[in-house]
């Protein structure tokens, strides 16, 4: 057997075994750049390989998820956050025989080109740069331009369309891009609970007994019961969808983690000095394009990239401990830093 057929076999499988309202590997819109089909993988599982193996994805164990820097060894990172966003939702996607290599490849990049310091970055650029700064818009523009120094991933259409509308106001077209974008949701909101408790910020019987009652008493219980509600409502249907009690518990929780946590002083009060921070290092980037590294001058000379749009592809790109070292080097004296 030829090894071309291995990938037509997977092709046909999943006409046989998916849903009618599958996004298909063999229907795919294509990408950007046309290239010879893998003779192994359909598209989506070729473009899940290329996320998981590009640079970016790595980066994202050592950027923050809520909590900055955090005591501990168990807190989420915005990695594990990616991980965890692709389990639910290969879960979903496989008990409602949908396809399962394009949610995986979806949730995989839905993250890529989230800024060091969570939500407090991606604040930070939005307000100095002007540009309108938004980490889903980023994380497509991380695999069609930013990776492979220039060239991208070359990834298809319905890839891209999953992570540029993975946010709650998002349409995804696919779905599988439907089910990443709820899996997001229900993953952070139960991390972010389980690590709020564990640093002490609330307790479980700190969640309303209204709330607990309908979506569970703990974390793995809750994850169980609003996969099941998403899964029994969206069973031979053309559309994702919760059921209205579950939907409107879930809106209600997020509000208490604003309240409780999101806006927490005790957790959330160095967000300030990492805003000046990516702030500063944007102010000093922008003066002089010069102290960029050079593939980013090149962005600007060569292939005229709005020049505040890759001075935040820059510090966007950073890891937590990498801006913080960068910005030290650029407010401490080299002398100094034997204190």
């Amino acid at each position: 057997m030829s090894t071309l057929n291995l990938r037509k076999i997977q092709e046909e499988r999943e006409h046989q075994i998916l849903s009618r309202y599958a996004a298909f590997s063999d229907a795919s819109r294509g990408r950007d750049r046309d290239e010879p089909a893998c003779d192994i993988r359909p598209a989506y599982q070729r473009d899940r390989d290329r996320i998981l193996h590009c640079k970016a994805f790595r980066r994202l164990m050592h950027k923050t998820q809520v909590f900055l820097h955090p005591e501990g060894d168990h807190y989420r990172t915005r990695l594990t956050h990616t991980l965890e966003v692709s389990q639910n939702a290969r879960t979903i996607a496989r008990a409602l025989k949908l396809n399962e290599d394009l949610a995986e490849a979806i949730a995989l990049g839905h993250d890529l080109g989230h800024t060091p310091f969570g939500h407090a970055g991606e604040r930070a650029l939005n307000e100095i740069s002007k540009t309108d700064f938004c980490h889903s818009d980023q994380s497509v523009r991380v695999v069609e331009i930013l990776e492979k120094h220039g060239e991208g991933l070359n990834l298809t259409w319905e890839v891209r369309d999953g992570i540029r509308n993975h946010r709650t106001s998002g349409r995804p077209a696919t779905l599988e891009g439907k089910i990443v974008r709820l899996s997001d949701k229900i993953a952070y909101i139960n991390a972010d609970i389980d690590d709020a408790i564990r640093g002490q910020i609330i307790k479980e019987d700190d969640i309303p007994n209204s709330l607990r009652d309908i979506l569970g008493t703990s974390t793995r219980n809750r994850l169980d019961r609003i996969i099941h509600d998403i899964v029994i409502n969206s069973l031979d249907k053309d559309d994702i969808m919760m059921s209205k009690p579950f939907e409107e518990a879930i809106a209600d929780l997020r509000k208490f983690m604003f309240k409780s946590v999101y806006t927490n002083k005790e957790a959330k009060g160095e967000e300030a000095k990492a805003e000046k921070m990516v702030k500063s290092l944007y102010e000093y980037y922008v003066e002089d394009i010069n102290r960029l590294p050079s593939e980013y001058v090149y962005m600007i000379r060569e292939m005229h990239e709005n020049p505040h749009k890759v001075v935040c592809d820059y510090i966007a790109g950073m890891t937590d401990r990498y801006a913080v070292s960068v910005y030290k080097n650029l407010v401490i004296p080299f002398s100094w830093n034997v204190y």
